[in-house]
């Protein structure tokens, strides 16, 4: 899991590991054998279960339910397979490897993918791309959308909060100079 994620991600995750016994007083297998009574079948359920009766946070919920409940669908742990999944449409995949040629040569570049999206980070998320119906792509950027006349204010998009502007793409084409300047501004910003 842990060669597509940041420094900053690794230490999160550890984090929350080892913050689970020594904020609850209950190691991360108990808290499994816990999870695995709940009576609720859905994820969120389950998370909203854990809160409810045994007063966990999110972060610790989800770590918790992810042990105990492990999804067949591909997983960080699986990015390739996750990859696949998400990239399905020919048309998508080629805006993707547009973007992934255009961020390739930027330094201490760190690829993570998402159930819905790949993100690019350096400290932080400077980019992230999904794809979207008609085998186009949206990718947003952790720069302003006044930037460039081509960028739009993100709506609900489910990635970093840090990236404020988003560019819809329908063809790798429109990758062009233009954004591998605004993906280097991001970046830089990271």
């Amino acid at each position: 899991m842990t060669e597509h994620l940041t420094e900053r991600q690794k230490k999160w995750f550890a984090s929350v590991r080892e913050g689970i016994e020594r904020n609850t007083g209950k190691t991360l297998a108990e808290w499994v054998a816990v999870a695995r009574t709940c009576p609720e079948t859905k994820p969120r359920a389950r998370q909203v279960w854990l809160k409810e009766h045994h007063g966990l946070g999110v972060n610790h919920a989800a770590f918790i339910l992810a042990e105990a409940f492990p999804s067949a669908d591909p997983s960080w742990d699986d990015p390739v397979a996750l990859r696949a999944a998400l990239w399905a449409d020919a048309a998508s995949l080629a805006i993707l490897a547009a973007l992934e040629a255009a961020v390739a040569d930027l330094p201490d570049l760190v690829t993570g993918q998402r159930k819905a999206f790949t993100a690019w980070s350096r400290a932080f998320q400077f980019a992230a791309a999904k794809p979207i119906k008609g085998g186009k792509a949206v990718l947003g950027l952790a720069v302003a959308p006044d930037a460039s006349p081509r960028l739009l204010p993100p709506k609900n998009e489910g990635w970093s909060e840090r990236l404020k502007a988003k560019l819809p793409l329908a063809s790798p084409a429109e990758v062009d100079d233009e954004v591998r300047v605004l993906l280097k501004a991001a970046w830089e910003a990271s």
